[in-house]
């Protein structure tokens, strides 16, 4: 058997560093816009990047990468084919194998019967007298018939032996003939496969580099635009290990991807709890922090009397009502404790003035008889140190965790910015927040719905996305977590809603942040979500109580293992 063995291209990849175009000079090298941070190039780089100098790198190298795709895909289809011959020869061996066996037992057989006439007719001429025979035949020519008859008998005994071997003998060739055809396949496949794996691995690292170039044109793209790729370096803070960027990193299988919001359950107006838990904690004192986060100056009220609390009636306001409040632990630095003392002292003196009642959930803010009964001293001092200030004009919103970024103060870091490494720089990581960056699994009763970690399969993300395409072209009533035991309904199938329109997988995926919100989730490439329409099909459609909690904004990061 004569296969012929598909020629191909041996492609040369070329490093970042060395590779160069024969083109005119233009400002920027292919290495500054492969290389450089979006942040070092100039506007009119950015633009020579996005426009000439990448486009130009990519197309260098899509004629071979094509015509390398071409051969691979040739080769392949040789593998598949040498494969089903080596399994045809294999089983035509076996079927020779069964067939000689078959002509040696019926050689042996043959041989044995003519084994037994041999000794029979030695006997036979032993005793046999022609003359006895010649006076006992009733003439000559009967005689002559007996003679011949044993003669005839004798040649096709030996006949169907000499049929037998020859048989056997083209049988012996015919199997010898398979096996070297066997070989000789076998080594044309060893050949075949080892261009393959080659051919492939060329293929490989051109997609990686051409992979690359377009996360440069993404990362350019959100530059020009004011946006930026996150990059959240040891940022590993989390309240649950599977649920921290370091868990989902050393523990999450290869391939997987999770979701990670910027933040908590909250509204991102006025106070960073743990912000100023990490102001504090960085030499400022309350009245820094106030004035940080809410833009204004303390003034001395008179605070003294009763406020309506439901369920309690009419209470003492300082005395009682602020020792009972339960928002921040006592445990943090005092001067934490005394802007949040303020905080919740102006958040409700607006009732105290106005008469109305204020209820002792989230909704207003956290009030604990038992606390007020018996307040730690450290929450105690932060109450009566701050006695009767309050802040004007301002409705003193706070919250633990708004992900680094505040509607009413921008960036809650240490230099005011943003970036791609802003998480480092923020308060709330400095002050220890255990939700600065997590993926949240569980709903706020800490029911996971059977989960135990967010971690997502590319089946799960590629679910997802696919939600986010049928949604973004209207609702769909049938957008709803497949983990039927905890939401019921009738959700889409997997392949239902892949049917319905979007990817197969999910080969790549970018994110780009602007001012505390996610602007674009780029996957492979072709698909631009808005950071609000992932989250929307990411909260509709993640298996179990996935979510990004934040409220009225989308501020998210997708990982992946």
């Amino acid at each position: 058997m004569k296969l012929k063995i598909l020629g191909f291209i041996t492609f040369v990849f070329l490093s970042f560093y060395s590779f160069t175009l024969g083109r005119d000079v233009f400002a920027v090298s292919e290495s500054d816009c492969l290389n450089k941070s979006a942040s070092d190039l100039t506007t009119g780089e950015m633009d020579e990047c996005l426009n000439i100098v990448l486009p130009r790198i990519a197309a260098a190298y899509a004629p071979a990468q094509e015509k390398n795709k071409q051969d691979l895909a040739s080769l392949k289809s040789q593998l598949t084919s040498l494969n089903n011959r080596i399994v045809s020869i294999s089983n035509e061996l076996k079927a020779k194998e069964k067939e000689i066996r078959k002509h040696e037992e019926d050689l042996a057989f043959a041989q044995k019967i003519l084994d037994e006439k041999a000794r029979s007719q030695y006997i036979d001429s032993r005793l046999y007298d022609p003359v006895l025979s010649l006076l006992s035949a009733s003439d000559a020519s009967e005689v002559f018939r007996r003679i011949k008859l044993r003669e005839v008998v004798a040649d096709e005994d030996r006949k169907t032996i000499e049929k037998y071997s020859q048989d056997l003998l083209s049988l012996k060739e015919a199997k010898a003939n398979l096996e070297k055809n066997k070989i000789s396949l076998a080594s044309l496949q060893k050949q075949v496969n080892e261009q393959t794996k080659f051919l492939q691995g060329e293929v490989d690292k051109v997609e990686s580099f051409l992979s690359v170039l377009s996360s440069k044109q993404q990362e350019i793209l959100a530059a020009k635009s004011g946006s930026f790729i996150a990059s959240v370096g040891d940022s590993d803070l989390a309240d649950d290990y599977n649920a921290s960027i370091k868990g989902f990193k050393e523990a999450a299988p290869g391939g997987s991807f999770a979701v990670f919001s910027f933040g908590g359950y909250t509204h991102r107006k006025g106070m960073s709890q743990y912000g100023a838990r990490g102001r504090a904690e960085n030499g400022k004192n309350y009245r820094d922090i106030l004035k940080t986060y809410y833009g204004k100056d303390l003034v001395n009220k008179d605070t003294g009397g009763t406020i309506s609390v439901s369920g309690y009636g009419n209470i003492n306001f300082e005395d009682y009502y602020l020792m009972g409040i339960a928002e921040m632990p006592s445990s943090w630095n005092i001067e934490a404790l005394k802007a949040q003392a303020v905080a919740a002292r102006t958040y409700a003196y607006r009732y105290k003035v106005e008469g109305k009642q204020i209820c002792t959930t989230e909704s207003c803010q956290v009030f604990r008889k038992s606390k007020a009964d018996n307040p730690p001293d450290s929450w105690r001092r932060a109450v009566q140190e701050t006695r009767g200030q309050v802040l004007e004009d301002v409705v003193t919103y706070y919250s633990s965790t708004t992900g680094g970024y505040i509607t009413t103060l921008g960036w809650d870091t240490t230099d005011g910015q943003g970036g791609g490494n802003f998480l480092d720089k923020t308060y709330e990581k400095l002050g220890g927040s255990p939700w600065v960056y997590k993926a949240w699994y569980k709903n706020r009763s800490g029911n996971a719905c059977t989960r135990g970690n967010p971690w997502l399969t590319n089946e799960d993300l590629t679910d997802i996305v696919n939600a986010a395409v049928v949604l973004k072209a209207g609702s769909d009533s049938r957008v709803t977590p497949i983990t039927t035991p905890c939401w019921g309904g009738n959700p889409y199938s997997y392949d239902e809603l892949k049917g319905k329109g979007g990817v197969s997988s999910v080969s790549s995926v970018y994110v780009t942040q602007g001012n505390g919100i996610t602007n674009q989730v780029v996957v492979n490439g072709n698909i631009y979500l808005s950071g609000d329409e992932f989250k929307q099909a990411f909260n509709l459609r993640a298996p179990g109580y996935l979510s990004i909690p934040q409220s009225g904004f989308a501020f998210f990061n997708i990982e992946k293992k």
